[in-house]
């Protein structure tokens, strides 16, 4: 009877275990970028979006984010009524002294008057978007 030879086992099994252990560090850590820092939503959303939808420009219709350009510029705004005050009569963001608040128009294709889509802006940097004429409103938060 022939003896059959077998590679030694340890050898085989301490190769694959470098090899895992290698991939495992590379995958894990990445090779050009830092891991990203865990975000949590209470350091992540301010306090004045808490509670919110909340939402990016970068979400927004490009109208919307047009609009901001124009807030963060001073404009000039299309519309008389931009840069007025907003009363949020309707009670639906955060309460705050008559004045805080001011409104800018996001246009609508296809339509000649204002439309129902806003920007709404706070003294202490808060942005709103709605898109539905005040019923409801989604926080902007910077990227």
């Amino acid at each position: 009877m022939q003896s059959v030879r077998l590679r030694p086992v340890p050898r085989l099994l301490a190769v694959f275990l470098a090899v895992l252990t290698c991939w495992t560090a590379l995958t894990a850590c990445g090779t050009d970028s830092p891991a990203p820092a865990p975000a949590t939503s209470a350091t992540a959303t301010p306090a004045w979006a808490r509670g919110m939808e909340t939402v990016i420009p970068a979400q927004l219709p490009k109208q919307a984010r047009r609009t901001l350009e124009l807030i963060d510029t001073g404009g000039p705004f299309p519309y008389a009524k931009d840069g007025s005050y907003f009363g949020n009569y309707e009670g639906r963001l955060p309460k705050q002294r008559r004045g805080y608040y001011r409104e800018y128009t996001v246009r609508t294709a296809k339509l000649r008057h204002r439309g129902p889509r806003r920007i709404i802006t706070g003294k202490g940097g808060e942005r709103y978007y709605t898109g539905d004429h005040y019923k409801t409103f989604k926080a902007v938060l910077q990227p």
